[in-house]
């Protein structure tokens, strides 16, 4: 059974920035799905388990960005 997670993230203002928010984020153990919209800042992760809030923000932060508390 999947999860969903949202979370929203500060920084973003391109294509470019999607991306490697996507590709971070998608690297982490279980993540099935990544989708971003760009204009809200949303950033909505599909999983097997919930991820361990703690790797979402490091994953958020390896690509450049910060998660919005």
């Amino acid at each position: 059974m999947s999860t969903t997670t949202t979370i929203t993230v500060d920084g973003m203002t391109c294509g470019h920035c999607v991306n490697a928010v996507q590709t971070e984020v998608g690297k982490l153990e279980g993540v099935t799905d990544v989708a971003v919209d760009l204009s809200s800042g949303q950033v909505t992760v599909v999983a097997e388990s919930t991820p361990d809030p703690a790797a979402l923000q490091e994953a958020v932060e390896e690509a450049g960005y910060e998660v919005r508390r």
